[in-house]
């Protein structure tokens, strides 16, 4: 891959449509040189090929399986040692099995291998490349299903709950670290996603289903803005901050040395 690109390298993952074909697009307009990276090698070329031709930016194509050890091992190395990379976008990842007593495990077990194993593992191998330079950006895609137990999916949501507290604590984590961090939090956005979860995005009402499009805009406008979690749908960032500050009421009292008089 070379290193030519002034933005450097932003590796991609679930690139292959959707969400991160839609990155691929905007980051190579911004001028990263890319690594697309999927499991449906046709699509990734096919786009790779595209980008090329109208940016003029480098595209290296890997096709990998990300529930796959060997595939997410071979991809952490990438991550932690190639210094060409100075973006990665952890998109991939699975939704479905919302009935908890009537799944096949299995199933759970492959969201929360991909959704939060994964994530997590190449998150990891990113930050042990960027923060040695003080550089890089970290982008997890998350969803505003892990703020809402209410939908229904609890698995899910409680995977896309743990990319939001990932992020947050990473933030923490590295302090003043000039490493970019973002959890972007979707609602409804019009992928695939739905078709391979078994669900209609077309019976849902149409005033709460974003575009692909605009949904990544958005998000990268969030990145533009220093935000390290963007809700694209949410009128005012005050709301979110407001919400961050009533949790913040209950830290003094979360732990202490007695039970509270309520439960004696």
């Amino acid at each position: 891959m070379s290193t030519t690109s002034t933005k450097g390298v932003a590796l991609i993952t679930g690139a292959s449509t959707g969400i991160g074909a839609v990155y691929a697009d905007r980051l190579a307009k911004r001028g990263y040189d890319l690594i697309l990276v999927a499991r449906d090698e046709a699509r990734l070329n096919a786009l790779a090929e595209r980008l090329r031709t109208e940016t003029g930016v480098k595209a290296e194509v890997i096709k990998a399986d990300l529930t796959d050890k060997a595939d997410v091992a071979k991809l952490e190395q990438r991550l932690a040692t190639d210094t060409a990379i100075t973006a990665l976008v952890n998109n991939a990842g699975v939704a479905g099995s919302n009935d908890f007593t009537g799944s096949d495990p299995d199933a759970f077990d492959k969201m929360i291998q991909l959704n939060v194993t994964t994530v997590t593992r190449l998150a990891a191998a990113a930050a042990r490349n960027f923060a040695p330079r003080n550089s890089g950006t970290i982008i997890n895609l998350a969803s505003v299903v892990g703020l809402m137990p209410e939908l229904n999916m609890p698995v899910y949501g409680a995977t896309k709950a743990f990319v939001t507290y990932l992020t947050q604590g990473l933030r923490v984590q590295f302090g003043d670290s000039a490493v970019r961090l973002q959890a972007v939090l979707p609602g409804a956005t019009r992928t695939e996603i739905w078709e391979r979860s078994g669900s209609d995005i077309d019976a849902m009402d149409p005033n709460m289903v974003m575009g692909v499009d605009d949904m990544v805009d958005a998000a990268l406008a969030g990145l533009d803005q220093g935000e390290l979690v963007t809700i694209p749908s949410l009128p005012d960032a005050a709301d979110w901050h407001g919400a961050l500050a009533a949790k913040a009421k209950l830290y003094p009292n979360l732990s202490r040395s007695e039970p509270a008089a309520r439960l004696r």
